[in-house]
């Protein structure tokens, strides 16, 4: 065979050479056809390799065995948000056929013995560098200079680099008691300018050594990866929405503070924690009630059932109206256990449906089918109005059972309630679970400050591998000797700058922002654990948890911006400094803080009797949020703290939207919302709204007004942006004041720009 041919004779040969590879209309006149060679081998099996272009900056190479001479099929898990994602560039079977591969702006190199995959930019920077083994399963790729992050939910923290990690799914992962439910996603950041995510199969990791290592848990093959190549932090967390898919936007209320329950002393215990946060005046949005099954009285009869337990809820329809007239939304626990949970809400049922979770030996059935299961939450959503679940354990699924769980809550709501977004709390989850729009939380934790110290880590690696609306059980889960007001609070604290807000625990009414005050702790329920009485009687904890829940529902306008931003770019909300500050070595290492949205900088206090925190702030100008007074960045700072202060400091350059103090998300105000400038530097920020609760959004039912500040000229200038329109209250009244002035400047917004002189 000639080493090249015409384009006419290279038309004419693939039919003949189609099984080895197949190009694209744009490398076709460019082809080169080269000696057939040996059959690549990876694992002992021979393999056809093609290599996609998904974009600009990302590849894709699938590596897939050869089966009666023929391409296995990819097994479809759901967590691609397009099983047919990339052009393919070319596919081969002999390293010749794919010497060279340009895909977008990569190029792939192919070499055997050993096998290896070569991915660079057209100046010959290696990207990524995969080698294979012909006869051993296994990949090892190179691990670059900087911090790997990602990786999910758990497991070792913060920089991966140094650990191995198991993968392995759920409660009995990696080290629950610190730091959580393990929910392994296999997308991994390279904080030079690299990502990957191996959609298939599934392994443990080694970065241990010089190279990392991949070590499949079971078949070698097929192997389907993406290798992404940017500077840009936001072009990594764009391809990767681009790979497994944006979030969906939950309710505005989802974000407010929601209060769990436990062991429930009766109605009058039910409607008795909703009268209090309302005569507290408390912020709260949410009440949550655990199952029977897990506590002695819980909502329902037992494990797995969708009937009411009558001693807490004699009249469950009439209570949750009671509760909605004071403004509450309820949700409750349901579990349903299994290995594998198929199919869609859309399908037909075609096994026979079970009136409760468990089989009338009180066993869960190993395999259940979406489509029969979910036609048993009819009766309480429909019937009875509750506003949503919170789908607890699950540990046994596999991976596509646990997307396929995210995505009965989410498709499976919206058959009762079309035009209304749901609300799930998940234990476990997946790659691509963001499509569906559920909450993740970490699981059953010990109060300890340890754990505390370790989830600020595990919350940044949540939110960049898709996890956008994550939290903690507020206070831990299982009470230590070290669960004392002081903890509570500190978690609290940080609870208020999690996605998800929420307090739930053992000893329950140590999980209310008052019962440290005077409460008898909540039914017992964990073995050797005693409330130490010197802490029952602490009359502080109760109005600071009422300044960081008036501060939450302060900054919704803010945070519900980033909600948005995320529904957009991928962009997480609770963000690493890395994706803002990539080019500050030492920013990018710091593990113990991060950015809220992009212009808030928090850093959770998680040492106990603090007196002081030690933060780094990146380079340029910050603003201590409580003093406002300025601070230059690119170093580190002892920040002075008492109990009632978690340090936050705002970016110069941006313009902050605070709202007034709600008792709910929703609830009405005659008070205008405050613009605060923090000056220092040029900026634009953004202030989204739309009516929180559907999903007219999609089709422009929206505001968002661009605030630009520059700063020599003191000037601040609104404008709708392109596609927006003004919501009612229009014409809007808003405040407007620069950080460290008290003075504000009322101006009213009709939609026209406008620019205030400050």
């Amino acid at each position: 065979m000639p080493d090249s041919i015409s384009r006419r004779a290279a038309l004419k040969r693939l039919g003949a050479i189609g099984a080895g590879f197949a190009l694209s209309g744009d490398t076709l006149s460019g082809l080169i056809i080269r000696r057939r060679g040996r059959d690549f081998m990876i694992a002992g099996q021979p393999v056809e390799i093609a290599v996609s272009a998904l974009s600009p900056a990302t590849v894709r190479v699938t590596i897939r065995p050869l089966q009666s001479g023929q391409p296995a099929p990819l097994p479809i898990t759901g967590e691609l948000v397009n099983e047919e994602l990339g052009r393919i560039s070319r596919r081969g079977r002999t390293a010749a056929q794919l010497a060279r591969v340009r895909a977008g702006d990569l190029f792939v190199t192919v070499t055997d013995d050993p096998p290896r995959i070569r991915v660079e930019t057209a100046d010959g920077t290696i990207v990524q560098n995969l080698e294979f083994d012909a006869s051993i399963a296994g990949m090892s790729f190179s691990l670059g200079t900087g911090p790997l992050l990602a990786l999910g939910e758990g497991g070792p923290q913060f920089d991966r680099r140094g650990k191995t990690d198991p993968m392995v799914i759920g409660q009995g992962g990696y080290h629950l008691a610190t730091n959580g439910t393990r929910a392994p996603i296999q997308w991994l950041v390279g904080t030079e300018g690299w990502a990957m995510f191996i959609h298939q199969p599934h392994g443990a990791f080694d970065f241990s050594g010089t190279t990392g290592k991949f070590t499949p848990h079971a078949s070698a093959l097929p192997l389907d990866l993406f290798v992404v190549s940017s500077k840009d932090p936001h072009v990594i967390m764009r391809e990767y929405a681009r790979i497994t898919g944006l979030p969906e936007m939950p309710a505005l209320w989802g974000f407010g503070y929601l209060q769990s329950s436990r062991t429930l002393a009766g109605p009058d215990e039910v409607m008795g924690i909703a009268h209090t946060m309302r005569e507290k005046r408390l912020p709260c949005d949410a009440l949550i009630y655990l199952g029977t099954g897990f506590c002695p009285s819980g909502w329902n009869t037992r494990n797995g059932d969708f009937t009411w337990n009558s001693a807490n809820f004699p009249s469950p329809k009439q209570q949750v109206a009671a509760l909605h007239a004071e403004h509450f939304k309820v949700v409750l626990h349901v579990v349903v256990e299994g290995h594998h949970l198929t199919g869609t809400v859309s399908d037909k049922c075609t096994a026979a449906p079970l009136p409760s979770g468990v089989t009338a030996d009180g066993h869960w059935p190993p395999d259940r089918q979406v489509a029969c299961y979910w036609p048993t939450h009819r009766s309480v959503m429909v019937d009875d109005g509750i506003d949503g679940w919170w789908p607890d354990q699950g540990d046994g699924f596999d991976g596509p059972s646990e997307l396929n769980r995210h995505r009965m809550y989410w498709e499976g709501t919206q058959l009762f309630r079309p035009n209304e977004r749901p609300f799930a709390l998940h234990r476990n989850a997946s790659a691509g679970v963001q499509r569906f729009g559920g909450f993740v939380w970490s699981g059953d934790v010990q109060s300890r400050w340890e754990t505390l110290r370790t989830h600020v880590a595990v919350g940044i690696n949540s939110g960049l591998t898709g996890l956008h609306y994550w939290g903690t059980d507020i206070g831990g889960f299982v009470p230590t000797p070290e669960y004392t007001g002081e903890l509570y609070l500190r978690w609290f604290q940080f609870g208020a700058f999690c996605p998800l807000f929420r307090s739930h625990g053992r000893n329950w009414h140590l999980h209310l922002p008052w019962g440290w005050d005077g409460s008898d702790g909540g039914p017992p329920e964990t073995r050797n654990f005693q409330a130490d009485p010197a802490e029952m009687h602490n009359k502080m904890i109760e109005p600071i948890c009422r300044k960081y829940l008036e501060l939450r529902y302060r900054l919704l306008p803010y945070l519900y911006t980033a909600v948005r931003e995320s529904h957009d770019t991928g962009m997480p909300i609770m963000r690493a400094l890395w994706l803002h500050h990539s080019s500050d070595a030492t920013a990018v290492a710091r593990g113990d803080e991060y950015l809220w949205g992009r212009d808030l900088l928090v850093a959770p206090v998680v040492e106990k009797s603090a007196t002081s925190r030690r933060l780094y702030l990146p380079r340029g100008s910050w603003f201590d949020f409580w003093t406002e007074g300025r601070v230059e960045g690119g170093r580190e700072i002892d920040r002075a703290v008492d109990l009632a202060t978690m340090p936050l400091y705002a970016r110069a350059g941006s313009v902050i939207p605070m709202g007034p103090v709600r008792q709910y998300v929703s609830e009405p105000s005659d008070e205008p919302t405050t613009l605060v400038v923090f000056p220092g530097a040029d900026g634009e920020s953004s202030w989204y709204e739309d009516d929180g609760i559907t999903f007219d959004y999609r089709s422009g039912d929206f505001m968002r007004i661009t605030m630009t500040w520059r700063d020599a000229a003191r000037r601040l200038t609104l404008r709708l942006a392109p596609g927006s329109r003004m919501r009612a209250p229009a014409p809007r009244r808003i405040n407007v004041r620069v950080a460290g002035n008290t003075k504000l400047t009322p101006v009213t917004f009709t939609g026209r720009e406008i620019e205030i002189s400050l």
